[in-house]
């Protein structure tokens, strides 16, 4: 049996990652599932336990991180992030395709361990695109707005080290040429 691929998507706040992976995986004709990342910050109102992101105090997180539990982990905007071993591993190796949403840094260190991972940058149009989103959501401050925008432009300059890129302009669009690069990923 092969092995599934490894799907890294990456991209700044607002650029619509956690929507279009939702369609996509709705859509997918081939085994794929998303990697539910562990986090140490405080769930949004709708964000479950475990769906969204494994909530872990930050005691629990660094003794995982101690034991080696993770693929990859950092700390962004004060709070620590990380991609579980068990999230991937064993799924891959049953053939299952895997998608992990992370960021730049997340991707990097992912790029070191699974070279044979595939990177794909998902990103607006503009800056103004972001920020319209990300004030849309009504769940920041504009000072965590202010500093999601700066790092959306370190990110942004990142997105030529990726091997696709994907606008996000139109959702439609988006998840058609997700979709078909993940399909690309199967038949291989």
């Amino acid at each position: 049996m092969h092995k599934g691929p490894l799907i890294v998507v990456s991209g700044p706040s607002g650029s619509g990652k956690s929507t279009v992976i939702d369609r996509v995986l709705r859509d997918q004709s081939v085994p794929l599932r998303l990697s539910v990342s562990a986090t140490t910050r405080s769930p949004r109102p709708y964000e479950v336990d475990g769906v969204h992101y494994h909530f872990w105090t930050r005691e629990r997180f660094v003794a995982e991180r101690d034991a080696g539990a993770f693929l990859e982990w950092a700390e962004v905007h004060g709070n620590f992030y990380g991609t579980l071993r068990s999230e991937v591993e064993p799924y891959r190796e049953r053939g299952n395709g895997v998608i992990l949403d992370i960021d730049v840094q997340g991707a990097d260190e992912i790029r070191r361990r699974c070279p044979d991972c595939v990177r794909i940058f998902l990103r607006a149009s503009s800056m103004e695109a972001y920020e319209l989103r990300l004030k849309r959501r009504g769940t920041e401050d504009q000072a965590t707005i202010d500093r999601r925008m700066a790092r959306a432009c370190q990110e942004l300059a990142r997105a030529k080290d990726y091997d696709y890129e994907v606008i996000n302009d139109d959702l439609e669009e988006a998840v058609k040429q997700l979709n078909v690069l993940i399909q690309r990923l199967f038949s291989r």
